[in-house]
């Protein structure tokens, strides 16, 4: 007799702060630092240790980019990161829009 079993959805593991230090190349200070200013998202245990998303490593990479080509100092990311999430949401929304109503938006309009 063989016995099946219904595959099961394992949920994506949370990235423990030493590991999540290391996968980044960020200070382990530093990582602490980001997740005080609301620039990393990470949940505590019950034994007050860091757990990060899977996805917080592209988030981090992208602070690192912005900070070595901007040459922008770590007080400036979050508003940096801010103003770039909005301006892609608004874009997207624009794209929405032009998809739903295919009419050109300036026609009426006088140069």
């Amino acid at each position: 007799m063989t016995i099946r079993y219904l595959p099961v959805h394992q949920p994506r593991r949370r990235i423990g702060h030493d590991e999540f230090a290391r996968r980044s190349g960020i200070h382990p200070d530093l990582l602490r630092r980001f997740v005080a200013l609301g620039l990393l998202r990470a949940s505590r245990d019950a034994d007050g240790r860091l757990w990060f998303p899977p996805g917080e490593i592209a988030t981090m990479a992208r602070m690192e980019r912005l900070r070595r080509g901007l040459s922008l100092n770590y007080a400036a990311l979050g508003l940096v990161i801010e103003l770039l999430d909005r301006i892609a949401e608004l874009e997207g929304a624009l794209r929405r829009r032009r998809h739903a109503d295919p009419r050109p938006h300036d026609a009426g309009r006088s140069a």
